[in-house]
């Protein structure tokens, strides 16, 4: 436990400093969300395509790991779907509940990755990036399409937004550097590695900037549904399919810390832009992310 504590511990911290500074008011203006539009469009795509472009992806079980992550969110994903009535819930606060426990925070992740096994952790973290990162935004989308929380304009904007999203061309332009061999020649290789290097420590401020602590007072069904999905029944079915699969140590632990993770905060703008219930969002995130400190820990532990 002092190990996986020793590994999180310092980025919970870097999430915490955020909340002081939004609180604090400081830098002030609009200095931190023009930080986490370089940080969404630059740095952390410079760090995925550093990462991927140059790994040995044939250590990682690509196929296994892909069935573990997609097989629990497909599962959950539906199950959520069948629930909607059952949860009482009006439509926009059910897409809002569908991304919360579904969503995961992509620099706490490869961050915690990165702590917990260094380089191997970081490579397993972008190959699951990778394989998350469309899957998941297509459901979200297809969620919000389906409950009909947005009209066709919203549709075709939805839609280029996910063909532009830049962490998926990240994904795709690294893997298509390493499975060609060109990677990343000359200097090329350290300056894009430097810009990644940027992103993680300024993404786990900007996530606590992001918090709400008022949303926190909200308390109805909807926020206990998603909490529970989020931190409870996903990594729970993701750690019994690693292993059922036979996961390496490395792989099951990026795995189970992906499944973990709280949602995203980027899924604050989509449910304001998509209709979806962004009050509830705030919750979601705020609360997740606080309860988050205390569930990754154990459940790192649980896995050994």
């Amino acid at each position: 436990m002092d190990g996986v504590a020793q590994a999180l511990g310092p980025l919970f911290l870097l999430i915490l400093l955020g909340a002081v500074l939004a609180r604090l008011q400081q830098p002030g203006g609009d200095f931190w969300p023009r930080m986490e539009r370089l940080i969404y469009f630059l740095l952390f795509p410079a760090m995925l395509v550093a990462t991927l472009a140059e790994a040995d992806i044939r250590q990682v079980p690509v196929g296994r790991l892909a069935l573990v992550l997609l097989g629990a969110i497909g599962v959950l994903g539906l199950s959520l779907w069948c629930l909607r009535h059952r949860l009482g819930l009006a439509a926009p606060a059910f897409t809002s509940v569908f991304q919360g426990g579904l969503r995961f925070n992509t620099y706490v992740g490869v961050a915690g990755a990165a702590a917990l096994h260094g380089q191997a952790g970081a490579t397993v973290a972008a190959v699951a990036v990778a394989l998350m990162v469309p899957v998941i935004n297509v459901l979200c989308v297809a969620a919000f399409i389906a409950a009909g929380t947005l009209g066709a304009a919203g549709l075709g904007a939805s839609l280029a937004a996910l063909a532009r999203n830049p962490l998926i061309l990240a994904c795709l332009a690294g893997i298509a550097l390493n499975l060609s061999g060109i990677g990343l020649p000359g200097w090329s290789q350290d300056t894009v590695a430097l810009l990644g290097r940027a992103a993680l420590p300024l993404g786990l401020v900007a996530v606590g900037v992001a918090l709400r602590p008022p949303a926190l007072l909200r308390r109805d069904r909807g926020v206990w549904a998603a909490n529970l999905v989020k931190l409870v029944l996903m990594p729970a079915a993701v750690l019994a399919l690693a292993l059922l699969l036979g996961l390496d140590p490395v792989s099951r632990d990026v795995a189970l810390l992906f499944a973990a993770l709280p949602t995203a905060t980027s899924a604050y703008i989509l449910a304001r832009q998509l209709g979806g219930d962004a009050e509830l969002m705030a919750a979601l995130i705020t609360g997740q992310t606080l309860l988050a400190m205390l569930t990754l820990p154990l459940w790192l532990r649980l896995a050994g």
